[in-house]
């Protein structure tokens, strides 16, 4: 008897391992599946309309895929010759580029610093290009990862076109893990987490427009290098909220600085003031008309998956903030009464 309960554990704890294992080999899928039911539920907004205009599912959805993938299209044919363009003269002035920005950090770690053969070095150190068999590895590496995504990418198109064509039987098998008398409540936190959803993408586009014609007009008549590539970036930056934005101010900061330190330290101020003016007055509020989701939830959202998941963890972070709001407010939180509540409150922040 106690043979075969070993056994049994012994079995267990393999099936666990094995299980624990798979989960951790296939979590990039599991991720994609999730911001691809993202993009389906943002998608299905006009899908339900043109239904609604006696036009079937799958032709509507395939009018909706087409047209987005259309105005990608006409958006990249605009914009992508331009950003070629910028991106070929910043690569061919790029030595330029760390050469200035070297002579500058030399210069100064050598006024600062004292010794001049030292901050020489160090300024080199900083500004370094790789060797050659460094880039061949690296663009070998790249080659190699390029297509693995490019497969991700299909992989991932092909998830969203078929869960927008048809996502009854989806639905179905979602609402079968609910009990009878919970299905209500299911159905009703992922409607409301839809809501969330599409208002955390429409927030997104105005945002990011806003921030790209801003940066792309202070950046042309400061004379940056590659204005067209910094107002693009800018503009997907906001899918990551803050921290996004910061990220994408780094690179034109530097050859800002190559250029002469006093752009450099108006164009940094300019981010910095930008961000704090747009971030922390318009754009909250236009999140606030959306998402009703307090920004401390989002931005410890986004530093727990980033640092969990990488890229792909910040950029689900505040759908991800949507369903789990949406689904602790429908099962979990009780009716209060809302005078009390905010008595307690004002308590709590009036230290009464």
């Amino acid at each position: 008897m106690e043979y075969k309960s070993l056994s049994r554990l012994i079995y267990l704890a393999a099936g666990l391992l094995v299980a624990l294992w798979f989960l951790h080999e296939v979590l990039q899928v599991i991720l994609l599946l999730f911001f691809a039911i993202v993009i389906t539920i943002v998608l299905n907004a006009p899908v339900t309309w043109l239904e609604g205009k006696n036009i079937r599912r799958p032709i509507g959805s395939l009018i909706v895929f087409f047209t987005v993938f259309l105005c990608f299209a006409l958006l990249g044919w605009m914009i992508v010759p331009k950003l070629v363009t910028q991106v070929r003269l910043l690569i061919t002035n790029l030595p330029a580029y760390l050469e200035n920005l070297n002579t500058r950090i030399e210069k100064w770690l050598g006024e600062y610093g004292g010794d001049r053969q030292s901050a020489k070095d160090t300024a080199s150190a900083i500004t370094a290009l790789p060797s050659v068999s460094t880039i061949i590895n690296s663009v070998g590496q790249y080659s190699i990862q390029l297509f693995r995504n490019l497969l991700l990418i299909i992989f991932f198109f092909c998830l969203v076109i078929y869960m927008l064509i048809n996502p009854r039987p989806l639905l179905e098998l979602y609402l079968s893990y609910f009990s009878e008398r919970k299905k209500d409540k299911a159905a009703e936190a992922f409607s409301y987490a839809s809501k969330m959803t599409i208002g955390w993408m429409w927030s997104n586009i105005v945002a990011g427009a806003i921030r790209a014609v801003i940066v792309w007009f202070f950046l042309y008549f400061m004379g940056i290098p590659g204005v067209w590539v910094w107002a693009a970036v800018t503009f997907f930056a906001e899918l990551i909220p803050k921290i996004g934005f910061y990220i994408m101010a780094v690179p034109p900061i530097l050859i800002a600085f190559s250029i002469s330190p006093i752009t450099a330290l108006w164009v940094a101020i300019f981010y910095l003031g930008s961000d704090e003016i747009i971030g922390d007055f318009i754009i909250p509020r236009i999140r606030s008309k959306t998402m009703k989701i307090h920004p401390v939830f989002i931005l410890i959202m986004i530093i727990a998956m980033s640092s969990a998941f990488g890229v792909m963890g910040a950029f689900i972070a505040a759908p991800l903030s949507a369903f789990i709001k949406a689904y602790y407010e429908t099962f979990y939180r009780k009716e209060i009464e809302q005078e009390k509540h905010d008595k307690n409150i004002d308590r709590m922040l009036y230290r009464k």
